[in-house]
């Protein structure tokens, strides 16, 4: 009698949320999942959206992490640091791209694998910029004020450039806690009836919105982005999340609303931003160009009538989330090999992305004061404002294509004519800013350099769609709240 050969059953931990419906648990696997589900949920929804109050100020807790037990353990040495890691990219690139090309396979070697001229240069200065602004910095040389000063690389490097790299690598401990242990299921079965008919995405991407306006618009960039490449999104729906709903943090727009002098409104007009990007989202991925993205996924397959299936509310789908929940917990990899594959994967795209943020950062601030450009343009969208009678058009159309360059910008401008410009005309910057979301100095960035499914043409229509967009309903808001 033969002896019967017994095969262990591989269950993929990334699987799609309705193939968890097939999945049987052990009660070994059951009581692991209930256990991580309730440690590692409970970690991640704290760290990422509760506030600690710090001296008095509140921040939520990642942002609190990231800023003081990361980034303040290098203290002065951090700009030197951002230096070695962006001078080190641009020699990769060299490496790879150049003397090494075609010969080198690996995760690291594929990074660069297609890279252009393009790349070349921005890598190039981005590498110069980052190490003038540490030997600024340090005192070593004199300021140079074009490339160093204030208005330009220091509006970008401590702010943006610091802290998207403690974002990253912060973020790449505590993400696999939301991801991989069981919210997203539950939010994905509770949104997944208003998500899918609404926006055409999938309920979980909800989480990523959230994500956006209570920590950082390049957190929810990243999260869209990691779940893509697990099979989570297709292109379409990556591509529309990633533009659409990584909006600036709450921490971020209460800077903003305050130079704009509108610090008495903040709970208005930050709440009328949520609505307009959720009304402008709707819209965008129903027009190209995110309404002509593949509708696959990053392995390959596409996208099936199962996968689009409209969920309906029922009096079992707050169970059915928590069922999924603990299923996805049960058959994950272990936290262990699940924060170190995410620090893997933060480490490969942290000096593209940094480099990319000093390099396109700087340069657009460099463009911005030093230039009339973005005044020219700004001459196109004054007659829109005219006609849907937006006051002191003539003194803030400037403020409309500047956002593209960095969201902050449009307030910066007019910050000294806080005391002449009228509440209505510095409420409608604050609210286009805030929903314009793509702006190279950050989340079109990291787009591009996280090998987002979307080209720079594509980011630069999707800006200017968004602007088109946010323009009429900024003014009904304006007109009827203010």
């Amino acid at each position: 009698m033969a002896k019967e050969i017994k095969t262990k059953v591989v269950i993929d931990p990334d699987m799609p949320s309705p193939e968890l419906d097939k999945v049987t648990l052990t009660p070994a696997q059951k009581k692991k999942g209930l256990i991580s589900f309730l440690i590692f949920s409970i970690i991640g929804i704290f760290v990422f959206f509760g506030n600690v109050t710090v001296n008095g100020s509140s921040t939520t807790a990642f942002g609190f992490l990231y800023n003081n037990c990361f980034l303040d353990l290098f203290g002065a040495a951090i700009y030197w640091i951002l230096a070695v890691i962006i001078c080190g990219n641009f020699a990769c690139h060299v490496y790879f791209k150049y003397i090494k090309k075609g010969t080198v396979k690996n995760a690291f070697a594929d990074i660069y694998e297609n890279d252009t001229v393009v790349h070349t240069v921005l890598f190039a200065l981005g590498a110069i910029y980052a190490i003038l602004y540490a030997a600024v910095d340090a005192g070593m040389i004199a300021n140079i004020e074009v490339i160093t000063g204030a208005n330009t690389g220091g509006s970008v490097f401590p702010p943006i450039v610091k802290g998207v790299l403690g974002i990253i690598l912060v973020g790449a401990v505590f993400m696999p806690m939301l991801l991989n242990y069981g919210v997203l299921e539950i939010i994905g079965a509770i949104l997944e009836p208003l998500m899918r008919p609404l926006f055409k995405i999938p309920g979980k991407a909800a989480l990523d919105a959230v994500s956006s306006f209570v920590s950082s618009s390049s957190l929810g960039v990243m999260i869209t982005n990691r779940l893509w490449k697990q099979n989570t999104y297709t292109d379409k729906e990556m591509v529309a999340i990633m533009t659409g709903f990584s909006a600036v943090s709450i921490g971020f727009a209460q800077l903003v609303i305050e130079t704009a002098g509108c610090a008495d409104h903040f709970v208005k007009i930050y709440g009328l931003s949520f609505v307009m990007v959720f009304i402008m989202a709707f819209i965008m991925i129903r027009i190209p160009p995110i309404k002509n993205k593949a509708e696959k996924y990053y392995n390959g397959r596409e996208q099936s009538p199962e996968d689009l299936k409209d969920a309906k509310y029922t009096s079992k789908t707050l169970s059915l989330g928590f069922e999924r929940a603990i299923k996805r917990a049960g058959i994950s990899r272990g936290i262990g090999k699940d924060v170190t594959n995410s620090l893997k994967d933060a480490a490969l795209v942290v000096p593209q992305v940094l480099t990319m943020l000093s390099a396109i950062g700087v340069s657009a601030m460099i463009i911005a004061e030093y230039t009339p450009i973005f005044t020219w343009i700004g001459y196109i969208f004054q007659p829109l404002l005219q006609l849907l009678q937006v006051p002191d058009a003539a003194e803030i159309a400037a403020c409309m294509p500047i956002g593209i360059a960095e969201m902050f910008l449009p307030v910066l401008i007019i910050q000294g004519k806080v005391a002449v410009l009228s509440l209505e005309a510095r409420a409608f910057v604050c609210l286009v800013s805030m929903c314009q979301i793509i702006f190279f100095s950050e989340t079109a960035t990291v787009m591009l350099a996280t090998k987002s499914p979307i080209s720079f043409k594509e980011i630069i229509i999707c800006f200017i769609e968004r602007t088109i967009l946010a323009m009429p309903l900024a003014a009904l808001c304006i007109h009827v709240f203010f």
